[in-house]
């Protein structure tokens, strides 16, 4: 079966509603984006939560559609609905069928995270067996090793543990970094996440790396003090979640965050004032990892 692509742009505060008007005429999905993407103007927006960006000055909304639709016809409507004479650039294309599990895979190669650690999709052998080999299954839950963030963090772990350590791994996503902890030689580990579809996740990617991880529902009580805390979610959730980690990171113990951009550095630092001396130690374009003692 084949679909039917539409794409249009239309200032930011229409966008919601033209999105909207688009899903109750039979779009499956609906995409918006910052309609400067790539050019010098563009905006970097990131849907954290307790933060209301707001949307793009102008926004370019793509949708799909049944094939035996009349997507140009449907623009027309949505946009008159919506209020939104000023919509532009309406473009109708046509996305034929795929095998979309191949593709999706095409996407995923192996990564080499340092000299010795690896992460290896399920469905590829391992380019060098001697070394650390995470093998994950890519799917919903955040975590495959291709993010900054991941790689900053798994580059934390491998120079953090000597060997016996207590890991917690809070906002786990994929169970990618509690995983790694216990390849590279932790004696526990212990991921929390809101989303049970990340747990799910989380729990299969363990028992493909033969490893067992504690997973926990963040509604759970957490009970006792890692000597080792990790959490790569975002600013936000981070400033928020400073008491939390504090209470469950022994004295004497260590924390890494990351999920942060370069000008958020400062006020996670401040959040977790009175419990760490957190710095920035590591960077990867715009984002970065903070980490320190717990007093």
């Amino acid at each position: 079966m084949a679909w039917l692509t539409l794409s249009l742009e239309v200032e930011g505060g229409r966008a919601e509603a033209v999105a909207d008007a688009l899903g109750s005429r039979g779009a499956v999905s609906v995409e918006t984006t910052d309609a400067h993407a790539g050019m010098a103007c563009e905006e970097a927006r990131f849907a954290e939560p307790g933060a209301d960006a707001g949307p793009w000055p102008r926004c370019r909304l793509e949708a799909l559609f049944p094939e035996d639709s009349d997507v140009v016809a449907i623009a027309m409507a949505c946009l008159a609905e919506a209020g939104a004479a000023d919509g532009s650039n309406v473009a109708a294309g046509r996305l034929e069928d795929t095998d979309w599990v191949a593709a999706n895979r095409a996407q995923f190669e192996p990564i080499r995270v340092t000299p010795r650690l690896w992460i290896v999709p399920t469905w590829h052998t391992a380019p060098d067996p001697q070394a650390i080999n995470i093998v994950l299954d890519p799917g919903a839950a955040f975590g495959t090793g291709s993010h900054p963030t991941t790689r900053l963090m798994l580059e934390w772990l491998e120079a953090e543990i000597a060997g016996g350590e207590r890991v917690l791994d809070y906002g786990c996503g994929s169970g990618i970094l509690a995983i790694a902890a216990m390849r590279l030689g932790a004696h526990a580990a212990t991921g929390v996440d809101i989303d049970p579809l990340a747990l799910e996740a989380a729990r299969y990617n363990s028992r493909q790396n033969d490893v067992e991880v504690e997973m926990l529902d963040a509604a759970q009580p957490l009970v006792g003090a890692a000597d080792l805390t990790v959490a790569n979610i975002l600013a936000n959730p981070l400033r928020m979640l400073a008491p939390l980690l504090a209470a469950h990171t022994r004295p004497g113990g260590s924390l890494a965050l990351a999920g942060i951009l370069v000008p958020q550095a400062g006020e996670v630092i401040g959040a977790y004032a009175e419990w760490f001396d957190l710095r920035v130690t590591g960077t990867e374009g715009e984002w970065v990892r903070l980490s320190g003692k717990r007093r």
